[in-house]
């Protein structure tokens, strides 16, 4: 009891209802919408997020059953309980699309694909997600729409029958990869611009011209040679001859 008011027991407690799965029986009976183009649909979505084994993409679909909205998480290894997927979904939900709460009625379907390992066909944390995506769709006005299990058999919509070979979990090594080493180093990338300013379409930068000295007067490029001072000797008297 918080502030007065009885929340109920809490979900995930020990002796809570567990009954927070759904298996292909109930599934199908539950008049769960069908994918007009399941393959096309499957592609699409595969096309969008190449998820990998572990990774859960869910979308919204309008009436038409275009995709309109999407997104691709990976949930923690070990969260396994349907409430836990569900607020996971109800957050990228909120995250991509508003809800459609004040409608009479849902106009758009949410979708869940799910990428797993393992053999192809209903499992219980299939059941669990299925659960998820029925509870997360009605609390956002959503519809709730088929569930994709993506396996390394291929592809399966449970609770019709209908699957493919192609796409499957291992296709996304096959996709396109892009990651920032493609780009040029930033130094290249941040130099040309400054070279295209200076008129240098190569990238090389331009050499300044180098300093010329200002020219100097004739008595400060060649100095006066000094002389050093020569002591002077006394000179000889000079000689007379005696005449004869």
């Amino acid at each position: 009891m918080i502030n007065g008011i009885d929340r109920g027991q809490h979900p995930l407690a020990r002796d809570a209802d567990p009954r927070r799965t759904l298996d292909v029986e109930s599934w199908a009976a539950a008049g769960i919408p069908l994918l007009r183009d399941p393959r096309g649909f499957v592609t699409e979505l595969h096309h969008r997020h190449l998820p990998q084994p572990g990774t859960v993409v869910v979308a919204v679909v309008n009436a038409l059953h275009r995709v309109t909205a999407s997104a691709s998480f990976t949930p923690r290894p070990h969260q396994s309980d349907g409430w836990q997927h569900r607020n996971a979904i109800l957050a990228q939900l909120r995250q991509v699309i508003p809800h459609d709460l004040r409608l009479a009625a849902p106009a758009r379907t949410a979708v869940l694909l799910r990428c797993r390992d393992g053999a192809a066909g209903w499992t219980e944390q299939d059941g669990a997600w299925m659960w998820a995506l029925r509870d997360a769709a009605a609390l956002h006005g959503l519809r709730c729409g088929s569930y994709v299990a993506l396996t390394p058999a291929g592809w399966q919509t449970l609770g019709d029958g209908r699957s493919g070979r192609s796409p499957h979990a291992g296709s996304w090594v096959d996709g396109p990869v892009h990651t920032v080493t493609e780009l040029p180093p930033r130094s290249a990338r941040d130099a040309q611009p400054r070279a295209l300013a200076d008129g240098q379409p190569d990238g090389q930068p331009r050499r300044r011209p180098a300093a010329q000295e200002p020219a100097q007067p004739p008595s400060a490029q060649s100095p006066e040679r000094s002389w050093a001072p020569v002591r002077a000797t006394a000179a000889d008297p000079p000689r007379r001859a005696a005449a004869r």
